[in-house]
């Protein structure tokens, strides 16, 4: 479908959902069963766009991987790539091209990674100067800093790393990731400010599962990591939580009552750190074990600073519509390096329904004005589509061009949002 226009639910929603496995979750926990000593078996393995990439890369790089259903069982390389060279296509996946550009680095060869247009425009070069600190050859096949990228490779050596932090967490994680099959210790510190501190909590838990040794200091600002390598694991993936965010966001818009199964009180992932920005909104947040409810209430605007959960900015720009008075997303300028510039096609779209958006260096002003529906461009960005989807909701005419850029992390979320759309 070019586009697809959204019906607004005729009632307000009670309904449950449990979204696809996380796929932040999914390619971690596929890097450490790749690097590991023996086999695993992965369990809720997210199908998109996102992890295919990761899983064809592991494939051209001779890892062993089979896949049925949400269960992936890999076949480890003990931390010894068998490939000596590769062709890398990562489409437009930012975990990918982060944490294989590392784990390229474990290789005996020449590897080459590259994916579209827009790809080809986001940095990589804080990563590839802290493996130049440790001695890898891995460069911008363009001097532009971005990719393609080309790692020359003759395995990780042990030694210090510093890597800026301001940009994306992915670049800490890709190096975490690689590091327990160095050829020795490795220690690593963080320049500036770390943005998106969860995600970085989430790769080390999933290390950790894989049985990694390492030892957080300094305020979480330094990682020393033991060359212990991976074992092969059994590990089961949450739902993600990002995904999650836009059905939270759906009982916030209609009124209705939503719950998430699989993402409670014990999520490794902090996108659920989103319910917390809906119960300050006037929303009734209920969290046990299994799972989490948002109840919708009379909604009100906010201040908060969105920095360690940037992935849910656009679904909280949604719900900023309904409320009274204006919302301000504060420390998310690193969210402009994304699959697009996310602040400049927000303050562009939110535009479109009535709203008086200003656009910040770090973030924006939403103030609700008298909405209407409009036809929303999505700019290749599965969470463009997704979260300005939600306002479709309540507001009739709302039309979202190229719906199936969602494929790349969750395929199914047309189905999904209309069962929950049509749900008692």
């Amino acid at each position: 479908m070019s586009n697809l226009e959204i019906q607004p639910v005729t009632a307000p929603p009670q309904a449950g959902v449990r979204p696809p496995g996380s796929k932040s979750l999914t390619n971690r926990a596929l890097v450490c069963a790749a690097l590991a000593a023996g086999q695993s078996r992965l369990t809720g393995v997210l199908d998109s766009e996102d992890t295919r990439v990761m899983l064809d890369a592991l494939a051209a790089l001779g890892i062993e991987v089979g896949r049925e259903g949400d269960t992936a069982e890999v076949v480890g390389c003990g931390g010894k790539l068998p490939a000596r060279t590769a062709d890398l296509y990562i489409a437009n996946s930012g975990t990918s091209v982060r944490f294989l550009t590392a784990l390229a680095a474990l290789g005996h060869g020449t590897y080459r990674l590259h994916g579209t247009p827009r790809m080809h425009e986001r940095p990589i070069q804080d990563l590839l100067d802290a493996l130049a600190t440790l001695g890898v050859r891995a460069e911008s096949e363009s001097g532009s800093g971005c990719p393609p990228v080309v790692v020359h490779a003759d395995g990780l050596p042990a030694g210090k790393a510093t890597i800026r932090g301001d940009v994306s967490s992915q670049f800490l994680s890709g190096v975490l990731l690689a590091a327990p099959c160095a050829s020795g210790v490795l220690e690593i510190d963080i320049d500036g400010r770390l943005v998106s501190k969860p995600y970085v909590e989430m790769t080390l838990a999933v290390m950790r599962a894989f049985g990694a040794q390492i030892t957080v200091a300094g305020d979480a600002r330094r990682f020393t990591i033991e060359p212990a390598g991976y074992r092969g694991t059994s590990y089961a993936i949450e739902p993600d939580a990002s995904a999650a965010s836009y059905f939270w966001a759906a009982a916030a818009i209609t009124g209705g009552r939503v719950r998430v199964e699989g993402l409670g009180s014990a999520s490794l992932q902090g996108d659920v750190a989103f319910c917390d920005c809906l119960r300050q909104m006037g929303c009734r947040v209920d969290e046990d074990p299994a799972g989490t409810t948002v109840e919708g209430g009379r909604l009100a605007g906010i201040d908060v600073d969105m920095n360690a959960i940037s992935d849910t900015v656009q679904t909280l720009a949604a719900v900023a519509l309904f409320a009274e008075g204006p919302t301000n997303i504060r420390h998310v300028e690193h969210i402009r390096h994304k699959e697009t510039d996310r602040i400049a096609a927000l303050a562009c779209e939110l535009r479109k329904f009535g709203a008086n958006v200003e656009e910040r260096s770090d973030g924006l002003r939403i103030v609700p004005g008298s909405l209407h529906g409009a036809t929303i461009d999505t700019y290749d960005d599965h969470r463009m589509a997704m979260s300005l989807a939600l306002v479709g909701l309540k507001i009739p005419g709302v039309v979202i061009n190229d719906p199936g850029c969602t494929a790349k992390t969750y395929p199914d979320f047309w189905q999904d949002l209309e069962r929950l759309r049509v749900a008692p």
